[in-house]
């Protein structure tokens, strides 16, 4: 069965490259969704997030692709 796709205003999580302890990682980072097509999905997040290429994102939002495996929705486990 096919899962719906994101809505704003939704909790997810993104595998990205952000900065924790001064340091950047690549691992999982809670956002928000603030926007959707019928393709993607925009995350906004609280902490500063980067390209692939180590570029930082100004505004904090990265585009993702429904159905990404670097993107899933936020469980009640992981929320609590």
């Amino acid at each position: 069965m096919r899962r719906s796709k994101l809505t704003v205003g939704e909790q997810v999580e993104v595998r990205c490259h952000h900065r924790r302890a001064n340091q950047v990682v690549r691992d999982w980072l809670a956002g928000v969704v603030v926007k959707v097509d019928a393709r993607m999905a925009a995350i906004r997040f609280e902490t500063d997030v980067f390209s692939n290429a180590g570029w930082l994102i100004p505004d904090r939002t990265l585009w993702c692709a429904h159905g990404s495996p670097n993107l899933r929705r936020l469980t009640a486990e992981t929320l609590a």
